[in-house]
């Protein structure tokens, strides 16, 4: 027969259980407007280069570098900010990353100066840099593990907002009343946000002294290498294509219709994430293997029939669809690898993604250049295919079998 103690240790066992059990959605979503904030204060000006420049005085292509300092900052900052800060608690962390976009943003508000603003958008990715490295593994910490697949496809769920619904509502709002007003808002998202987490979000400790991995010690650690090329790849290749979806979509006379197929990529892609988040904790190999042969076949069709619209329509939703969860896939197969050190790890995911957007930049380029779009097809499923036999490969540690 049970004590009184004991019975009572039981209820409030259950009641913890019972509470686990359950996705803490009002802090997940706090995460996932964070993704948000970051991704649109990092796009935004790609739809206003021509009323930023002549704000600021200065030509497209030098108002065109305020996407690229911000890419900048967090290459740089999101490696070295995770190693110095393993011991800090985390909300005070997650806070100053985003009290750091109110700052830069409030500043490229109301600046007059080219050079401020340049400094601005390099803290602003410094932010960034540091914000992608917590969150994954910030929701991760929410929950028990046969929920953490979930619970990172909600954080993460602000991403492709912001790109398909965002981008463009920024783009229209900025041309109607300025591209002032548009950052003045994403300041004010963010002091609204800096309430938010402090009021919604647990705070988790930092690792204590005798826990704490060096940077080697995680690059090591069985699997991560394997996520990490994955993600280089898988990305390299998706930013290869999109970068120059406007010149590869004269093949099928869509040059013009560039806004609608993107919008068709942003639809599918929120699909994508819904699909990979409910699927997840129980199938994470079998999804990643599905959307990297799924990306694979829309760059097949893009190759050999690329100059038909309805074909490439087509392409492009199935290229959504694969790309839509990628970023939960990684980064929930990257902190169930990682374990305690998921956060320096998430700190390497963040500086392989920057390098494969600016490696798709260049590598593209240098197709588009030499060989022209149709090149793209063969390089995609060069790099596709190296993907899928790497996850293949990583069956015990990375993409292990469930």
């Amino acid at each position: 027969m049970m004590t009184t103690s004991e019975m009572g240790s039981l209820s409030r066992g259950r009641s913890e259980a019972g509470k686990t059990d359950r996705l803490p959605l009002t802090a997940l979503l706090a995460l996932a407007l964070a993704g948000f904030v970051t991704i649109l204060t990092e796009a935004l000006p790609a739809g206003l280069l021509p009323q930023i420049g002549a704000g600021l005085e200065v030509s497209e292509s030098l108002a065109g570098q305020l996407v690229t300092v911000y890419a900048i900052g967090s290459l740089l900052a999101a490696i070295p900010l995770m190693a110095t800060t393993q011991g800090v608690r985390r909300r005070p962390l997650l806070l100053a990353a985003i009290i750091g976009f109110a700052i830069a943003n409030t500043i490229t508000t109301l600046s007059t100066s080219y050079l401020l603003t340049i400094a601005a958008r390099f803290l602003a990715g410094v932010a960034a840099g540091l914000l992608w490295a917590l969150l994954a593994g910030y929701a991760a910490r929410m929950v028990p593990e046969h929920l953490k697949g979930r619970a990172i496809a909600i954080a993460m769920v602000g991403t492709p907002l912001a790109l398909s619904l965002g981008v463009p509502a920024g783009t229209f709002l900025g041309t109607l009343v300025g591209w002032r007003i548009c950052f003045g808002i994403m300041s004010l998202l963010a002091l609204i946000l800096v309430v938010w987490v402090r009021l919604k979000v647990p705070d988790f400790a930092g690792q204590p002294p005798g826990k704490r991995l060096t940077l080697k010690q995680v690059f090591i650690l069985p699997g991560i290498r394997s996520v990490l090329f994955a993600v280089l790849a898988f990305v390299l290749a998706h930013n290869i294509l999109y970068t120059y979806i406007a010149p590869f979509l004269t093949n099928a006379d869509l040059a013009e219709r560039t806004d609608l197929v993107l919008l068709v990529f942003g639809i599918t892609a929120l699909i994508g994430i819904w699909v990979i988040g409910m699927l997840i904790d129980r199938h994470l190999r079998v999804l990643t293997l599905a959307s990297t042969v799924l990306f694979g076949l829309a760059a097949l069709v893009l190759g050999v029939a690329g100059d038909r619209p309805l074909a490439v329509y087509g392409a492009v939703g199935a290229w959504g669809i694969a790309f839509g969860g990628s970023a939960t896939l990684f980064q929930t197969a990257l902190a169930k690898t990682a374990g305690e050190a998921a956060d320096v790890a998430q700190s390497m995911l963040v500086t392989a993604w920057n390098v494969a957007i600016a490696g798709g930049g260049i590598v593209g380029g240098v197709l588009l250049d030499q060989l022209g779009t149709n090149s793209f097809s063969p390089a995609l499923l060069v790099l596709l295919t190296a993907t899928l036999l790497v996850v293949l490969g990583a069956q015990r540690h990375g993409f292990p079998v469930s």
